[in-house]
């Protein structure tokens, strides 16, 4: 088994993505309490997929984040750099177009994508900044990028019984519900680690995005941050 550390070197979070992909979206809900459909539900609804459009969605796992998009029928390419996740994925949904790709690396051409969105995927990239810049290359003019991400709760008593539940009850009800508890010990890490709102807001801004806002789900334990790329 195998448990990625802060610096992110890439081979450590691929391989520990691959260890968790049978059990990855089960695990998910469980630890979410349930919250990651509703969230799933508000990136639908931001990026508003129509017929044709091409959407990319990076970090996309198994793809059950991209099943919304599918189905309004725009043309969706799920996008990750562990390959057991997408094995995972293509198994299930071998209709999709799965693409194994580096977010700081994309195989796209420029001005490729009407939207491009990642959830909760941006902070287990080496390099954010590289991979904001890269999303934006890919989009083409008048296009948008949704990110959904773990954040900062706004109300600061909720924010400290959220830090305790993230290192100390996420731990021993992850060992019960994956495969690799190691791997959920990381992901708590990284959210504890992760910039705030505005922060991230700035680095998107810093990457050529404009109109950037973001907007808080269930209190700011999830923010959906917003973009477009000028014309």
């Amino acid at each position: 088994m195998t448990r990625a550390t802060l610096d992110k070197q890439p081979h450590e979070v691929a391989t520990m993505f691959d260890d968790v992909a049978a059990n990855y979206d089960l695990t998910n809900d469980v630890l979410s309490l349930g919250q990651s459909r509703l969230w799933r539900k508000e990136v639908a609804k931001a990026v508003d997929a129509r017929p044709a459009q091409k959407v990319l969605d990076l970090a996309a796992g198994t793809a059950t984040s991209s099943l919304p998009f599918a189905a309004t029928g725009a043309y969706v390419v799920p996008c990750d750099f562990s390959i057991g996740m997408l094995k995972v994925g293509k198994g299930r949904h071998p209709h999709l177009p799965f693409t194994a790709g580096d977010a700081t690396a994309l195989p796209f051409k420029d001005d490729t994508f009407d939207a491009v969105t990642i959830s909760f995927g941006l902070r287990n990239v080496q390099d954010t900044d590289a991979a904001l810049r890269e999303l934006f290359r890919v989009t083409r003019p008048g296009g948008r990028v949704v990110i959904c991400e773990f954040s900062q709760p706004t109300w600061k008593p909720f924010r400290t019984v959220y830090s305790e539940y993230l290192m100390r009850a996420l731990p021993p009800v992850a060992t019960a519900v994956s495969s690799n508890p190691d791997a959920y010990v990381y992901l708590a890490e990284s959210i504890r680690a992760w910039p705030d709102q505005p922060a991230l807001a700035a680095r998107l801004q810093r990457a050529g995005w404009s109109k950037v806002a973001w907007r808080n789900l269930t209190g700011g334990v999830v923010a959906l941050h917003r973009g477009r790329k000028p014309q």
